[in-house]
C-alpha cells in the first residue's frame, strides 16, 4: 500500500472540491435519498444511491485530485438522529469510507497512489 505521508514528503496533496455542493447541484428527489423522511440527508446517499456518490468521487479523481473526502460532513449519530437515521451511524460512516475507498483503487497506480479522508 502506498504511504500517505511518504507522498507528502513528495510533494502538496490535491484534495477533492465539496462533497456537499456537487450533491446539491444534482437536485436529487426525496426517492433518491430513499423517501421523503431522509430528503436532504446527503449522508443517506451512501445506502440509496452510492453510485451518485461514487460517480462524484471518480470525477475529482479523474480530474486530479489525489485525496477524496468522504460522503459523512454531518455523519454524526446527533445529526442522523434529526432523519432517524441515529442507529444508523456506523453503517453509514462505514460505508461512506467504502465508496471513497473503492473510488480511490479506481484511479490508483504505482506512480500516482489515491486516498481517502474521512471527513
Amino acid at each position: 500500500m502506498p504511504d500517505y505521508l511518504g507522498l507528502l514528503r513528495e510533494r502538496v496533496a490535491i484534495f477533492d472540491g465539496a462533497m456537499g455542493t456537487q450533491l446539491m447541484a444534482l437536485e436529487l428527489s426525496p426517492d433518491d435519498f430513499g423517501g421523503a423522511r431522509y430528503n436532504g440527508c446527503y449522508e443517506a446517499l451512501v445506502l440509496s444511491r452510492p453510485d451518485v456518490v461514487r460517480s462524484i468521487h471518480e470525477a475529482y479523481l479523474a480530474a486530479g485530485a489525489d485525496v477524496v473526502e468522504t460522503d459523512s460532513f454531518t455523519g454524526s449519530r446527533l445529526k442522523l438522529e434529526e432523519f432517524g437515521l441515529g442507529e444508523r451511524t456506523l453503517e453509514i460512516n462505514r460505508r461512506s469510507a467504502e465508496l471513497a475507498r473503492e473510488a480511490c483503487e479506481k484511479f490508483s497506480t504505482p506512480q500516482n497512489p489515491r486516498f481517502a479522508a474521512g471527513s
